[in-house]
């Protein structure tokens, strides 16, 4: 997963079953390396 957070660039390796928790207006994407399944929940009127 790759996002930033207070101006800076970051990114994480998740494994299966982490969970990727993105404050309002964190601006992320994520890049599979592979194959991957990822679930996404959004607060209604969050995009």
């Amino acid at each position: 997963m790759h996002y930033i957070e207070q101006g800076k660039e970051h990114s994480s390796i998740l494994e299966s079953g982490d969970i990727f928790f993105a404050s309002t207006g964190t601006k992320r994407v994520a890049h599979p390396m592979g194959e991957a399944r990822i679930l996404v929940v959004e607060k209604e009127g969050s995009i």
